[in-house]
């Protein structure tokens, strides 16, 4: 395996916790009637958000939520760093092993993402939701990330934090390690090829043992 293809929200940046209380309270504003609602679209585009779960609402209110959900990723969420993900990627680079970001998240919010975390340069290619149709768990965003590499996916290791990211990554025949940055560990296990805590402290050794 020679490609490295990341996940942002849990895996590069740590704000999968601002999420959860920002979903959580709009579904609970907007009446949804799902507990815990964050937990139930991680890894979902917005588009594929309101299509899913607020059909039914007047235009109006649709775009009232894409409106608050733009606000929040483009103007008022900060993004810390994972733990050990960004001297974790830089790291590879060095190795010069291709990376892809491949994330659920739009343009917009990947570019105040790029300034502020000064992530230029790190990836080869970068999918965010203006580039597919069709949201994880479909794989077509891993797929686009492999073509743009000139990948083969068998040849892809994927990172990722989610069950939708992680059954995407799957789908796409891929390997996936995942990431108990948002789910608990033991609730990963089987769903991918390893899991573990985060990428702090890992070596070009330990991927190049997850490649074998």
């Amino acid at each position: 395996m020679k490609y490295a293809l990341f996940d942002f929200d849990g895996v590069v940046a740590d704000t999968e916790r601002l999420y959860d209380i920002f979903w959580d309270e709009m579904g609970e504003r907007y009446e949804t009637g799902i507990p815990h609602f964050a937990a139930v679209i991680k890894g979902s585009t917005l588009n594929s958000i309101l299509k899913n779960y607020f059909a039914d609402r007047p235009e109006a209110v649709k775009e009232q939520i894409r409106k608050e959900s733009e606000e929040f990723d483009h103007v008022r969420m900060p993004f810390p760093p994972m733990p050990g993900s960004l001297e974790f990627i830089r790291m590879l680079k060095a190795h010069h092993i291709p990376t892809a970001l491949v994330t659920s998240s739009d343009d917009a919010k990947m570019n105040r993402a790029f300034r502020e975390m000064k992530l230029e340069g790190l990836f080869d290619t970068v999918i965010t939701a203006d580039k597919i149709t069709q949201s994880k768990p479909n794989p077509q965003c891993y797929l686009l990330a492999a073509e743009n590499l000139g990948a083969s996916p068998a040849d892809c290791l994927v990172f990722e934090d989610s069950f939708a990211g992680i059954e995407a990554g799957n789908a796409a025949g891929m390997r996936v390690i995942a990431l108990a940055t948002t789910n608990p560990a033991a609730s990963l296990q089987g769903k991918a090829y390893r899991v573990i805590p985060d990428l702090q402290g890992k070596t070009f050794g330990d991927f190049e043992e997850w490649c074998r």
